[in-house]
């Protein structure tokens, strides 16, 4: 494969762009990107056949394993039917058997789903339903939104204004809606409620922000805080959902119903891209009645039959195979592997864990950061590669996010290769 190998690197560095990647480093000549061609389970081969745990789960999407017969088949099987649909002014049966089991698995309340493509617009439908709402039932001055410190909820212009990271948001400030950013439930209280919309935040976890679980409890004070001001509260599982945190949802941890639940990379269970947006019957009520009522949003590929159908799979897979059953002995073995393997390194300043969610932080062993320039845990990461294991780090922080199918020697796989390239790197 090497010739093809080199064309397609050539390919990719004279033609494509890549997200969240400084274009100089991408293209030096030095730079030799892998090529990945081919997915089995939790590992995937690069274009030379080296072999790889996918230890990020595909950005954080991938959950029964790549190359699942049972969701290839699925997809296959619509696309001998039709592969897709306008969703404008018609529906489809895939469509239709999804949205009835999303309200069914969902917690009780959210009875409507819009579907939309990706985190980022799962997030925009939810804002702009939140806005026009009130616009609909005599509240037009509630426009505003609160968002947490640190938050990512996706990169469209109405979802990055609820971004707290500043180097993927700051330039962008003022040209979207208007946000506020706490750092707590307490910090609420110093807000005019009367202007809001809504709140939003990521349950259980903030991903981008280094992988940080947010205290026990917190989710339901911050229900109860909008319950008693009459603010929609809106959940960003987008990288929580579909078991990720040990539960079906984030929310269920605590028993919060939201009132908007934002759906999508394990939503196909990270095979084709969808996302979905539930909601209450309540909401949805505000936007019956003529033309002026509706809800004027939409994309060429909503409800797209290939990816309903592969969602459709994804929660066959969930109930078949009883995945939520199997996931508390993985979760067990997960922390106690971290421990093992990072609780005596000098490097690693803390160890932090959501379900099958894992951040590894690594600083100097005095506890001071690294400086940003010595991109440490970039370096971790590639080293990272030597060992058979793939991942993306948060700053300094190495993420082990794989698919819920993965086995415990698995775990015990990736965070050996993690160790030893910590070794390698820092000494």
């Amino acid at each position: 494969m090497r010739g093809d190998t080199r064309q397609w690197i050539e390919s990719d560095k004279s033609c494509a762009w890549h997200p969240f990647t400084p274009q100089d480093s991408w293209t030096d000549p030095s730079h030799e990107p892998l090529v990945l061609v081919k997915g089995e389970g939790v590992w995937l081969w690069d274009s030379e056949g080296r072999k790889y745990l996918d230890g990020n789960a595909s950005i954080w999407t991938n959950i029964h394993g790549h190359g699942h017969p049972h969701v290839t088949g699925a997809i296959k099987a619509q696309l001998d039917e039709v592969a897709h649909t306008s969703y404008l002014g018609f529906a489809n049966p895939r469509a239709s058997e999804l949205a009835e089991r999303l309200v069914g698995l969902s917690p009780d309340g959210l009875d409507r789903v819009f579907f939309s493509d990706n985190g980022s617009t799962a997030i925009e439908v939810a804002m702009k339903m939140a806005v026009q709402y009130r616009l609909q039932t005599g509240e037009p001055e509630r426009t505003g939104f609160v968002a947490f410190t640190n938050a990512y909820h996706g990169d469209t212009m109405g979802a990055a204004s609820l971004g707290g990271v500043s180097r993927f948001f700051e330039r962008f400030r003022g040209l979207g809606v208007t946000a506020d950013f706490v750092r707590s439930v307490a910090e609420l209280d110093a807000l005019d409620a009367d202007g809001m919309a809504a709140v939003v935040i990521e349950p259980l976890i903030q991903g981008v922000n280094e992988m940080r679980p947010w205290p026990a409890g917190m989710l339901g004070e911050l229900r109860a805080w909008c319950d008693a001001r009459g603010v929609h509260l809106i959940l960003d599982e987008v990288m929580t959902g579909f078991g990720r945190t040990g539960t079906m949802f984030a929310c269920e941890q605590e028993s919060v119903v939201p009132d908007f639940l934002c759906l999508a990379k394990g939503l196909t269970a990270g095979y084709v891209p969808m996302a979905a947006t539930l909601t209450r019957e309540e909401i949805y009520d505000a936007f019956r009645g003529g033309p002026e009522n509706a809800f004027y949003y939409g994309h060429s590929f909503t409800a797209n039959p290939v990816g309903c159908a592969a969602a459709l799979a994804n929660l066959e897979l969930f109930e078949r195979d009883e995945v939520l059953s199997g996931l508390p002995a993985k979760i067990t073995h997960l922390k106690n592997s971290l421990a093992a393997h990072f609780s005596g390194n000098p490097w690693v300043h803390e160890v932090r864990q959501c379900g099958m969610i894992a951040g590894i932080e690594l600083r100097h062993p005095d506890g001071v950061g690294f400086s940003p320039d010595e991109r440490v845990g970039e370096r971790v990461s590639i080293a990272a590669r030597g060992h058979g294991m793939l991942s993306r780090p948060i700053r300094d922080t190495l993420v082990f996010l794989p698919p819920l199918s993965i086995a415990l020697e698995e775990i015990e796989w990736g965070l050996e290769a993690f160790s030893k390239a910590i070794g390698e790197v820092l000494g």
